[in-house]
């Protein structure tokens, strides 16, 4: 039997994190399993995946009615169900966040994504789930937006791990390392320890080529004057804003300023690639894994695509790889007409809504189990 590609992964400094929560993944031994067998180190979930899971299945229905018979209203109902996934999930992947010694084996909770532009709010709602949880291997999920910038900063100046979602952009990214720094900083200036806070940014890639490839495609004719140029940067937008990112990870992590928190204990504030199943049938079912291999980074894929890379990944160093030829696709976007730093505020814009209507959905659906 041939290695297995996943776990090749692990020796390149990838870890693979599973974009998906579900009580039967967990209960039946398959999350084990994929520990085990498949080298997963981490979880993450949204309000989309628990939509999915509470509403679009019956697992949930019997502690759903039970909850509300004793009068629970449907938010409460939620927090409880999804707070207790969580809570099995990070004592499931305990042993790896021991074995790793806190780089890995962490499960991710986000905040009510309508809390998306209220920085207080969000800041409250944190610390409460924070709390709840009471797990050292769990993340808080804060979402990139400019108002979720100085809540990053405050929590992470508490001690409290974050996970920083619906980031697309690289003005945006240089911010939200920032925010962490300067609330390890913060932390420090306390008198306080850094060594066990931790935080990822998560970098939304797909979602970014199926916005901007439309308007690609119209310079892809025959005869078209900046045909090459399109060519070129068709389907290759997300990869080359990963791989620019990561050209500013190393600058900031590798900076003098960051040294002085490293030496007090400090960890990295990793990229996490999110968002990296592929939505275009044209494109190869494992193109946002294969192309951004590098160490100290961490992918966060559904079920299917951990099942695809399995089956016929082909792990290699990629994220260095042409770099130059990346970061001159990007700089040659105007020239299509695209302004990426529109279209990333455009992509955070909608990821905020496309969080909040399905949790709009689950409060809904939750509202009519509570009566069934």
């Amino acid at each position: 039997m041939k290695d297995n590609p996943l776990k090749k992964l692990e020796t390149l400094g990838q870890s693979i994190w599973l974009d998906y929560i579900r009580r039967d993944l967990i209960a039946s031994g398959a999350l084990r399993r994929l520990i085990e067998d498949d080298g997963l180190r981490g979880m993450t979930s949204n309000p989309s995946i628990f939509e999915k899971a509470m509403a679009e299945s019956n697992i949930y229905d019997l502690d759903v009615r039970d909850m509300a018979l004793k009068k629970n209203d449907v938010k409460t109902i939620y927090e409880a169900l999804s707070q207790r996934d969580v809570q099995n999930a990070a004592d499931e992947f305990r042993p790896v966040y021991e074995k790793t010694d806190g780089k890995d084996g962490y499960v991710s909770l986000e905040v009510n994504p309508h809390l998306a532009h209220d920085t207080k709010g969000t800041i409250v709602e944190a610390r409460r789930l924070w709390a709840a949880l009471n797990r050292p291997n769990v993340f808080i999920k804060v979402p990139a937006t400019s108002d979720g910038l100085p809540a990053i900063r405050q929590l992470i100046s508490e001690g409290i791990n974050v996970n920083v979602t619906l980031l697309f952009g690289l003005p945006r990214y240089r911010q939200v390392a920032e925010a962490y720094i300067a609330g390890l900083e913060a932390r420090l200036a306390q008198g306080k320890a850094v060594k066990h806070i931790a935080s990822v940014a998560s970098f939304f890639l797909s979602r970014i080529d199926t916005l901007v490839d439309p308007l690609i495609e119209k310079f892809l004719e025959p005869g078209e004057k900046k045909s090459l140029i399109a060519k070129k940067a068709h389907g290759q937008v997300a990869i080359s804003s990963a791989k620019a990112a990561y050209q500013i990870y190393k600058e900031i992590f590798g900076s003098n300023r960051f040294k002085k928190l490293a030496d007090k204990g400090a960890r990295l504030q990793r990229l996490l690639w999110a968002s990296t199943s592929t939505k275009n049938p044209d494109y190869s079912d494992i193109k946002y894994i294969e192309q951004i291999i590098g160490p100290d980074t961490v992918n966060t894929v559904p079920l299917e695509t951990i099942d695809d890379y399995r089956d016929h990944g082909d792990p290699k160093l990629s994220l260095e790889q042409n770099v130059k030829e990346s970061d001159l696709i990007m700089a040659q976007l105007p020239e299509l007409g695209i302004n990426i730093d529109k279209v990333t505020q455009t992509l955070e814009d909608e990821g905020v809504k496309k969080f909040s209507e399905p949790f709009d959905k689950l409060m809904a659906a939750l509202t009519k189990k509570s009566s069934g």
